[in-house]
């Protein structure tokens, strides 16, 4: 009788990145439910306004991870959209606090309607306590980060 391999600690953190790598994957196919106006970068704007409340595009950039000029060409299609509002920050009036507005919220609730259709779709045949995991072991992944 063979006794099973237990991987070694380098092998399970190597195929933890490899299924990282897959989570980019699964990314990518939700941005594909986006509408074609609303690409992933001004979907994260919008998230990230949700989330943090208003602030300033250098504020933004650091949430986003992504250079100033990049945020700005994102804000721009946003702000064209009518998603955001770009208002003189009254400490500094050289520069513009960035505010969510109603259309972006109502946006945003679609979006996150249509990532909630995509999951529920893709995981039909996953159990409730396979997801219910999947949530937990992912929020604590983010938060040992």
């Amino acid at each position: 009788m063979t006794t099973p391999t237990v991987p070694s600690t380098s092998t399970r953190y190597q195929e933890l990145a490899r299924q990282l790598t897959g989570i980019g994957a699964v990314k990518r196919d939700l941005a594909r439910t986006l509408p074609p106006d609303c690409p992933a970068g001004a979907a994260a704007v919008l998230t990230v306004l949700d989330r943090h409340g208003e602030m300033r595009l250098s504020r933004l950039a650091a949430f986003m991870a992504i250079d100033v000029s990049v945020t700005s060409r994102h804000v721009a299609h946003v702000a064209d959209r009518g998603w955001i509002a770009r208002e003189m920050d009254p400490g500094d009036g050289r520069c513009r606090i960035l505010r969510l507005t109603p259309a972006g919220r109502a946006l945003l609730t679609e979006l996150g309607a249509r990532y909630t259709d995509a999951l529920e779709r893709a995981l039909a045949d996953w159990s409730a306590r396979d997801i219910d995991e999947l949530n937990t072991l992912l929020a604590r992944l983010r938060s040992s980060f």
